[in-house]
């Protein structure tokens, strides 16, 4: 199932301004014809919530740049990855893993991320996390052990728990116990909470989302775990749309200034990322046989 959203009008008068300069995109999508800038987003969470979480947008963006757009929060990872490969969207908001997987079989730039509020900066980390009365203390003694992972192409659920386990000595290929791929972070970390499984990885905000909104109970796990520093989600376009069409979008998204609008969307601001923000994330994720976009 596919959510879908429409109107999101960010994305939307993007659409009327690259179809006003006569430069047009090649291949599929709409982002040079008439028809809605179609856009897609990795489902991170449940998709409903996902869906929720960037609906507000819809006005302020409508109301700046107006017009229609088609945006879409498919069900796996990749799917947005695939869709894009296919030319049927012309914007996606990526994790970095899937970033890479796209930029393998795409021509696909990164335009922007978010800048988050509890870090201040674009970057946030990935953590592993057990039961709260757990004999495991840190990430070494896993061994053997059950473990949930994300999305098979999540980047801080799946990716870098990876490379923690890999950094402690553990292969997630033939190392663990019995692993699951829940396809959320939220389900990762219920897992985890209710002792479904010794331990899974997840992206930090969404944790300390997850317990302060009361989902989990902040004394249900406990962290043994914590990545290097990740570049942020980012927001990428197919080479195709228009520069005028890229400069329009790039522009809507660095001005939200509405303080209530950027707390719904967990974002301080909007920043500009390069391509080359994600070259590690490509390395480690050659090297640990998750560039393939071997999907759920």
């Amino acid at each position: 199932m596919i959510y879908r959203l429409s109107t999101l009008g960010v994305v939307a008068a993007i659409v009327l301004a690259g179809c006003g300069g006569g430069s047009g995109g090649e291949g599929g999508g709409s982002a040079s014809g008439g028809e809605p800038l179609q856009v897609g987003l990795i489902p991170n969470e449940n998709p409903e919530e996902v869906e929720a979480q960037y609906q507000p947008l819809e006005d302020y963006l409508k109301k700046e740049l107006g017009g229609d757009v088609e945006l879409s929060v498919p069900t796996t990872y990749n799917a947005v990855v695939e869709a894009m490969v296919s030319g049927e969207l012309d914007l996606a908001y990526f994790g970095g893993l899937t970033y890479v997987q796209a930029r393998q079989r795409a021509d696909v730039h990164p335009l922007f991320t978010e800048v988050n509020p509890r870090t201040g900066t674009t970057k946030y980390r990935s953590v592993i996390i057990v039961p709260s009365d757990s004999d495991v203390q840190k990430v070494e003694d896993l061994e053997g052990e059950t473990f949930a992972f994300g999305s098979v192409s999540s980047t801080s659920g799946s990716l870098y728990p990876s490379i923690m386990l890999d950094e402690a000595g553990i292969d997630y290929r033939t190392e663990l116990g019995e692993v699951i791929y829940t396809g959320g972070h939220d389900t990762t970390a219920q897992a985890v909470a209710n002792g479904q499984v010794a331990a899974g990885g997840l992206e930090d905000r969404i944790l300390y989302d997850l317990q302060e909104e009361g989902v989990i109970e902040k004394d249900a796990v406990r962290v043994v775990g914590k990545s290097a520093p990740i570049e942020g989600y980012p927001w990428v376009v197919r080479d195709a749309v228009p520069d005028k069409t890229e400069k329009e979008l790039t522009d809507a998204y660095l001005s939200i200034n509405d303080p209530k609008l950027l707390d719904l969307l967990r974002a301080e601001d909007y920043q500009k990322v390069q391509a080359d923000d994600y070259d590690y994330v490509e390395k480690q994720a050659q090297k640990l046989d998750l560039l393939a976009e071997q999907q759920e």
